[in-house]
């Protein structure tokens, strides 16, 4: 069953920063979303205390984000979750090692019975298309957290080419839109903005993504994210929510 969530760094962003999980949670299940992406804690206890609060919510979250690479494997696992981010950093490094980091988390996190999860951004290692598939063939075990929005932008990806070949990849999707603004700016993020889903001004094919992740049977989250809003993050969000809805999920 695909569960529909929310990767709320955009929110943080607009609210300041993240202030009070169960909060955010009761504002989300109002419009209609199953969760978040990530419960992040110092401490056990910590994570402990706050999966309890999401959970008597009747709400979820996907994954753990620890105060070391180590426990957030631990903890994930611990909460019967399916998948981390790596833990290598690719700022600073070249391509093969920060394979070769990968390959190694990838290898331990099979103990734990979890997936790794690579999620393709703008402005690293892994940014279009041609770098995503030597990735996919470099580091053949790990999984993907595959960012629609991310891989369009960079130099004209297909997001719906990966979602039909790689799917048995997919560990979680994310769905996003992109207003560009200033097309030849030197870093990404002068470019445009990531927005509400149908909102964009560039093509992404998320409707046909999600119809795709419907007819192959996925059973996993997508998550909606907007690292920038221009209004109150919950507008947008509901706007999201709905056009999910009519694409099938």
């Amino acid at each position: 069953m695909i569960r529909v969530g929310v990767a709320d760094y955009g929110m943080n962003v607009w609210d300041g920063a993240l202030y009070d999980y169960e909060l955010r949670q009761m504002d989300l299940k109002k419009i209609g979303f199953d969760g978040i992406e990530r419960l992040e804690a110092q401490s056990a206890s910590d994570a402990v205390h706050m999966a309890a609060r999401i959970h008597a919510m009747g709400m979820d979250f996907a994954t753990c984000r620890g105060a070391t690479p180590e426990t957030a494997i631990q903890w994930t696992a611990a909460f019967g979750k399916k998948y981390v981010w790596p833990s290598a950093k690719d700022k600073g490094k070249d391509f093969n090692t920060f394979c070769r980091q990968v390959n190694k988390q990838v290898e331990v996190c099979k103990r734990w019975n979890l997936k790794v999860g690579l999620h393709n951004h703008l402005g690293s290692l892994v940014e279009t298309q041609e770098q995503l598939l030597a990735f996919l063939d470099a580091c053949p075990e790990c999984g993907l957290i595959l960012d629609t929005g991310h891989l369009a932008v960079a130099e004209g990806g297909d997001p719906l080419y990966i979602a039909e070949n790689y799917f048995d990849r997919l560990v979680a999707v994310h769905v996003k839109e992109w207003v560009s603004t200033n097309p030849e700016a030197e870093h990404w993020y002068e470019r445009g903005y990531f927005c509400e889903l149908g909102g964009g001004n560039i093509p992404i094919e998320n409707e046909q993504v999600v119809k795709t992740l419907v007819k192959k049977g996925y059973d996993g989250w997508v998550f909606i994210e907007h690292d920038t809003h221009l209004r109150d993050p919950l507008e947008d969000l509901a706007v999201s929510r709905e056009f999910l809805r009519k694409a099938g999920i």
